[in-house]
């Protein structure tokens, strides 16, 4: 059944809050949003990056709110979730997006750089839901979307802190889901899993490499994540998986965990690793960049412009029926053998 019928609607537009809403995936999913009549509210930091975003979604056709705002603030983020139900009455889909990333190796990032991308990519995605909780709950309507990516079940080399992050997004939801079942809640959490995707992190993000770094794997186009984040949104979907390269590392990691890890010792490190040499300028770690970037990044000669979405249970069971039949096959041939 899905989430937002005529009937289960309010008068008025939807209400949809996006958080790391200036830029890339965001930026995309609040236009999304607005192609489809959405009053949407804009949570970044960069000034530039979300009035870029505001003319987006009203030429798109929605309603914008701009909030400036550090995820990593829970009272800030609380704040805007008040000011959203102030100013619309009340919040349908809340999008946790805001994420932050250091590329390098481990042991060279240091703790306040862990630190940082824990505060924005974790607890970011936290605050973000209990602050829609506390509106949807009151309300018993509403669905909260964590965008997350394949490296939250499959971590890779130079990517620690976001892949731990993800991790614990992961973790969260889960335990946030049980809860809400447990009480009769009718509000519902949603988690997308992303493939790469063609944003401007990998120009402005911190490095501790010679090199810039760069998506690895099929790179897809935002605006096309930004479609299946929506139909997450507003279908009741518990989880989805974007892209065949994330159905691959994610069954990968819960079938032949110590071969993968093999694998990509030795084959994710160098993809990793951009032609071009590191910036010098300021990164967008602990503050914003004062430049509109939009959406997308520097790869989109390669990135596609459609990527298919996948439900995790049907996955499951399509290839456990490949073994059984595999299974099968191979029996059947040893008792004619034999």
């Amino acid at each position: 059944m899905p989430a937002f019928s005529k009937t289960s609607l309010q008068p008025g537009r939807p209400v949809v809050v996006v958080t790391g809403a200036s830029a890339g995936v965001g930026r995309a999913t609040a236009v999304a949003f607005a192609l489809r009549g959405w009053a949407v509210a804009l949570l970044a930091r960069s000034g530039p990056g979300l009035e870029g975003a505001r003319q987006d979604v009203e030429s798109a056709g929605g309603e914008a709110l701009v909030i400036t705002v550090d995820v990593a603030d829970a009272a800030a983020v609380a704040h805007a979730a008040d000011e959203v139900v102030e100013r619309w009455g009340r919040i349908d889909v809340w999008v946790n997006n805001a994420m932050a990333t250091v590329f390098g190796p481990a042991d060279e990032i240091p703790s306040e750089e862990f630190l940082r991308v824990t505060q924005v990519t974790y607890l970011g995605a936290v605050h973000g839901s209990l602050a829609a909780l506390k509106h949807m709950r009151s309300a018993d309507h509403g669905v909260i979307v964590q965008v997350g990516s394949a490296l939250a079940y499959r971590a890779i080399p130079l990517q620690a802190p976001y892949c731990g992050a993800k991790f614990a997004v992961r973790g969260f939801t889960d335990s946030l889901r049980c809860e809400l079942r447990r009480q009769g809640s009718r509000v519902s959490l949603a988690m997308v899993q992303l493939p790469a995707v063609n944003t401007p992190q990998f120009d402005w993000s911190r490095t501790h490499m010679p090199h810039r770094h760069r998506p690895v794997g099929q790179v897809y186009q935002p605006e096309a994540v930004a479609e299946k984040i929506v139909r997450a949104a507003t279908s009741r979907t518990r989880e989805m998986w974007l892209g065949w390269t994330t159905i691959q590392a994610i069954l990968g990691g819960m079938i032949v965990p110590g071969s993968l890890d093999q694998y990509l010792a030795r084959t994710a490190y160098v993809p990793q690793i951009a032609k071009e040499t590191s910036p010098t300028g300021p990164d967008i770690l602990f503050g914003p960049i004062s430049e509109d970037r939009g959406p997308r990044g520097r790869f989109g000669q390669t990135a596609k412009s459609r990527v298919a979405g996948f439900d995790p249970r049907v996955v499951r069971i399509t290839f456990a029926t490949v073994l059984l039949l595999a299974a099968f096959l191979l029996g059947w041939v040893a008792g004619d053998v034999m």
